[in-house]
């Protein structure tokens, strides 16, 4: 488990970084039982926190301190194994705005803005302190061409350099492993 979380750790002690990229603005309206549960990360900028990594989740849940427990997981092909990172998140401003700020080590937070969010909470659109992260996640391991270009118009409206965009693979998890 070291693994992600090493890596995640040392990026987030170098960003620590809890603002929203400007012209971005966070939605409002935000119902945070509603975003619990499971997400599969559909597309992202890469970073080395994430590289090569397939099948990737993130799963959200309360914890009994009110934060919100946060696991990331991913399967690397090239390795044959699973790497999780688990963290938790708390909300900059009040919780009905969908800007938090997630830790994966510490004291050390990054920011997580939700700058879009469809009406039944089955996709999502994230960024983070700049615009080198951004992520787009669904309900689902698949979505339509149509959604993924829908997708990539709104990254590239906000000012996302989309040439790195990773299309995230799901496939049947490896026989004998967890995901």
């Amino acid at each position: 488990m070291r693994l992600l979380s090493v890596t995640i750790a040392a990026l987030l002690a170098l960003a620590g970084c809890t603002g929203v990229p400007k012209g971005i603005e966070p939605i409002t309206g935000f119902d945070q039982q509603r975003y619990l549960g499971t997400w599969y990360e559909i597309a992202r900028l890469d970073h080395s926190f994430e590289e090569g990594l397939s099948n990737v989740t993130a799963e959200y849940s309360l914890n009994e301190d009110g934060s919100i427990k946060v696991v990331n997981r991913g399967y690397n092909k090239a390795k044959g194994e699973w790497k999780e990172a688990e963290g938790r998140a708390l909300f900059v401003e009040d919780s009905n705005t969908a800007h938090l700020k997630v830790s994966f080590f510490g004291p050390f937070y990054s920011s997580y803005v939700v700058f879009e969010l469809d009406d039944d909470y089955s996709q999502a659109f994230i960024t983070g302190y700049n615009r080198d992260y951004l992520w787009f996640l669904s309900r689902t391991p698949q979505v339509s061409e149509a959604e993924l270009d829908a997708f990539r118009r709104r990254a590239a409206a906000e000012g996302f350099d989309l040439n790195e965009l990773i299309v995230v693979e799901h496939e049947e998890a490896p026989a004998g492993s967890r995901r």
